[in-house]
């Protein structure tokens, strides 16, 4: 079974997006768990991929809680690992935080001209994964602008929501959403995916793993 080095910090990489992560794959893959302490210069050595999801904090949180992990994330892509970043994970793949794309650039979707929505709040967000179009879970997720980039998912309007740059894989929105994240605020009841968007998940780590 492969190995994904998962990150957790409350508020930033909480513990519900882990657990959400932890549920989606875990047929699959087992967990090797870090927080923002200091590691030993091994530590990514038995592991397939390094996972950094999403949560309610601000990406510039990233110099208190991650920072220090910069080299040794840059160090394992280097010799060929795997990066995985789901919402505040895939806003720190940019230069300003881990550095790790070519050229591509990590903004807030809200910002964009023409978005179709203006408000970071939790929603429903219209996308279209792989050509098929659902509403996927979304907190204030990002887009992904420029440079040579594979578009594995979009926004309704055609901004990337999820793409695959060599063995890097980032996600704007929230497949890994349980059925509990739909019971607040009241306008999300009834709305879960019976969790068809943790298979998507899967599928999408399985598409990383193999690269």
């Amino acid at each position: 079974m492969k190995r994904i080095a998962l990150f957790m910090h409350e508020p930033v990489c909480d513990a519900q997006c882990s657990n959400g992560v932890i549920k989606s794959l875990e047929s699959k893959y087992s967990f090797k768990l870090f927080g923002k302490n200091e590691m030993e210069d091994s530590f990514f050595d038995d592991v397939d991929a390094v996972l950094f999801p999403g949560g309610t904090g601000d990406a510039d949180r990233f110099d208190a809680v991650a920072k220090k992990h910069k080299p040794y994330i840059q160090r394992y892509l280097r010799h060929g690992g795997r990066y995985i970043g789901i919402c505040m994970g895939a806003y720190w793949a940019d230069r300003n935080y881990f550095d790790i794309l070519d050229e591509t650039r990590v903004d807030q979707y809200i910002i964009q001209p023409g978005t179709d929505t203006r408000r970071p709040h939790i929603k429903n967000m219209p996308v279209n994964w792989q050509g098929t179009p659902m509403k996927m879970f979304f907190y204030d997720g990002c887009t992904f602008l420029g440079g040579d980039q594979d578009v594995y998912a979009t926004y309704d309007t055609g901004y990337s929501m999820t793409i695959i740059q060599n063995r890097i894989g980032l996600i704007g929105c929230h497949p890994e959403s349980q059925a509990y994240w739909y019971k607040s605020p009241s306008y999300m009841r009834g709305l879960w995916h019976g969790g068809e968007h943790n298979r998507l998940l899967l599928e999408f780590v399985d598409n990383i793993m193999e690269r």
